[in-house]
């Protein structure tokens, strides 16, 4: 779907592959990995007894730093809002975001982030992979990272799940080496996954006889032509067929109509409430997108309603997840490609800006209620705490016990879990 204020870019095309498809498509070398090597040894015990989990705000299309979290009012670059205090004091956020500034005391700010890349695709691989995007050179996004190494075998729910606000996702190819097993589980507005229900002319004990038919003819066939495009069919119907157990994770009309009213009636609420349903069932990483930020023209307007869904949502999503003790094991991103141009253009639109930005963090391994890095007083230049995408994901990895140092051996070529020239930043980390 096209909206009249984004530049156009591909990228702002939901893709309708949906879940099946999907995840047999991009078929990767299914490398199989150790899951201690890459765990620091100090926690590995512990990621044992309590399992990691992570929380994606995906704000898709680049939302505006000066409207969220690190407004500059009073200044020819600040725009018509104000800023407001927070519960944190002296750390002021956006008057567009009242709720949340009642919890900031949960939640840390990097305000101080140069991407250097003004591009949505390219912006995404970036933010996703902690790496710049290279012609012939696949790296697994985080949410397939998170579903290899963190994810329990026995958990029916896959690892990756992405809640889009359109009817899809894309195609698989985001777990790279890793194999389509990792790659993410979309749901197309929120939706259950498709073909999870048995069809009406066929009972259960038919059902059986059918898979049994199927595995005995999969075994047969891949005791001679095993193959990571068979391992990926494979995978794809055990998985279905586990999720038809659990089908009633994804129904928010089991939540009580209270909470589904203090999440929202929109469909960004519809889905953070579906985040926690999902959180609270064992997935490893949950990813909700909210709709396109791309504000070249009317960026105020846009931002004055969108960010109030947002600000709704997420409140609520982070003091639910504080109250039912799931934030401490939880780390949750909110983030885009990159930020909006402090210079407001002739259409009262700002454009792409991947110079001086902000995203915020929470939970599982981060330190509350500070904020790292600075910009000046226009927004136009970081000056103090600058960091890139490397910096943020060696970050992540390690507040979830994960290594970004460590190597990985994909078929006798060795790639590092984190880019090389990325480091953690030691300020954040609990």
């Amino acid at each position: 779907m096209k909206c009249s204020y984004a530049c156009g870019s591909d990228d702002h095309l939901l893709s309708r592959r949906r879940f099946l498809g999907g995840l047999a498509a991009g078929v990767g070398v299914a490398s199989q990995f150790g899951f201690s090597k890459f765990v620091q040894p100090s926690i590995a015990t512990e990621l044992q007894n309590q399992a990691k989990q992570i929380l994606v705000i995906w704000l898709a299309g680049g939302a505006s730093q000066l409207e969220t979290w690190d407004p500059k009012p009073g200044t020819e670059t600040g725009g018509p809002f104000r800023s407001i205090d927070t519960s944190v004091p002296g750390t002021r956020i956006s008057e567009l975001l009242p709720k949340t500034a009642r919890l900031m005391h949960h939640i840390s700010l990097v305000r101080g982030i140069n991407t250097k890349e003004n591009d949505h695709a390219k912006g995404q691989y970036m933010m996703h992979t902690g790496r710049p995007e290279m012609p012939g050179v696949a790296h697994p996004h985080f949410g397939s990272m998170a579903a290899k190494y963190l994810g329990s075998e026995a958990n029916p729910l896959p690892g990756y799940i992405h809640i889009t606000p359109g009817g899809g996702g894309r195609t698989g190819t985001e777990s790279a080496y890793l194999g389509p097993k990792y790659a993410a589980l979309y749901l197309g507005n929120g939706q259950p996954p498709s073909h999870t229900t048995r069809p009406g002319l066929v009972d259960e004990k038919g059902e059986t006889l059918r898979h049994d038919l199927r595995r005995r003819m999969n075994d047969r066939f891949a005791s001679r032509r095993r193959t990571a495009e068979t391992e990926a069919y494979t995978t794809t119907y055990e998985q279905a067929l586990q999720l038809m157990t659990r089908r009633e994770v994804f129904d928010v009309t089991k939540e009580s109509v209270q909470d589904q009213e203090r999440y929202g009636n929109h469909d960004f609420g519809r889905h953070c409430l579906l985040a926690r349903r999902l959180l609270e069932s064992g997935v490893t990483y949950v990813q909700v997108s909210h709709s396109n930020y791309d504000t070249h023209n009317e960026n105020f307007t846009f931002h004055l309603e969108q960010v109030g869904e947002f600000d709704q949502g997420y409140s609520n999503l982070i003091d639910d997840l504080a109250a039912r003790g799931l934030l401490k094991h939880t780390l949750v991103v909110v983030m885009s490609e990159f930020g909006r141009t402090p210079q407001i253009n002739y259409l009262y639109g700002r454009d792409h800006w991947g110079t001086a930005w902000s995203i915020a963090l929470a939970g599982c391994g981060i330190k509350s209620g500070i904020v790292h890095g600075r910009t000046n007083a226009k927004g136009t230049e970081v000056t103090d705490g600058e960091v890139n995408a490397g910096h943020l994901y060696h970050t992540y990895l390690r507040a979830v016990g994960l290594n970004p140092t460590e190597d990985l051996d994909v078929d006798g070529r060795i790639i590092q879990l984190g880019d090389p020239a990325g480091a953690a930043i030691k300020e954040l980390l609990a």
